[in-house]
């Protein structure tokens, strides 16, 4: 192990992280608003909205997240007369608009299911206890439902935002140079793959743990209720004389 290759490979791949951070939290941004809008479909009760919902899921999260980059970046070029017609192909002709959209379609997939079962996880008798206060409609959802799911939702959430963060490295095989596209093209010119990857692990390591404490933090922040009350010392009484 060269560790000074190592460092300098570090310098190197360390130029892709903003677009490693970029690519994942515009696809996760993106990718909640899609999931909520799945999740409400699920739960609606109506079978129109119901099916197409969970459809969707089936096959996103059914089908490689590696197939689906092809599908879009490689698959739709051949439909480039009707993406032309339809205004579509300079979004589909940029690597980075493909990959933004694949892994939005992707986590919108894994996301919905999370936030249903957050949803569904709300206590019955709190929202009847709002109810019963004269909340209803939409600021019952915002008072109440929806601040209940986050707490409920946000570990497994967290856990899929670190998929996505991992899951950028498979933008490197539709030429986007973040950190994992660095590390293939410097393996290409070094032949040097061990260092070169052990060093590329190791910066994704850093960025997941970084967001994982970030997480932990917005937990903490959210659930008052959950934290240990500071402990107060009896304080002794002077005697009367």
């Amino acid at each position: 192990m060269d560790f000074a290759f190592m460092r300098d490979t570090f310098f190197t791949l360390i130029g892709g992280v903003p677009l490693t951070l970029n690519l994942a939290f515009t696809s996760v941004a993106l990718g909640a608003v899609l999931a909520m809008l799945l999740a409400l479909m699920r739960m609606s009760g109506v079978r129109a909205l119901d099916w197409p919902a969970q459809a969707y899921v089936f096959v996103f999260r059914g089908t490689p997240l590696l197939v689906q980059i092809f599908l879009i970046y490689y698959g739709l070029g051949q439909f480039r007369p009707t993406l032309q017609a339809w205004g579509l192909w300079t979004f589909f002709r940029e690597p980075y608009w493909c990959a933004v959209f694949a892994l939005t379609l992707n986590t919108a997939a894994y996301a919905s299911e999370i936030i249903r079962g957050g949803l569904q996880a709300v206590p019955y008798n709190q929202v009847e206890a709002a109810r019963a206060c004269g909340m209803s409609g939409f600021l019952l959802f915002r008072r109440i439902i929806f601040p209940i799911a986050v707490r409920q939702a946000l570990p497994a959430y967290g856990s899929e935002i670190i998929l996505m963060v991992k899951a950028t490295s498979l933008a490197s095989v539709i030429t986007m140079m973040e950190v994992t596209g660095l590390a293939a093209k410097l393996i290409s010119q070094t032949f040097r793959a061990v260092e070169v990857f052990v060093v590329a692990g190791l910066i994704y390591l850093i960025l997941n743990f970084i967001i994982t404490r970030i997480i932990m933090a917005i937990e903490w922040w959210l659930s008052p209720h959950l934290r240990r009350p500071p402990s107060v010392e009896p304080r002794l009484e002077a005697a009367h004389v």
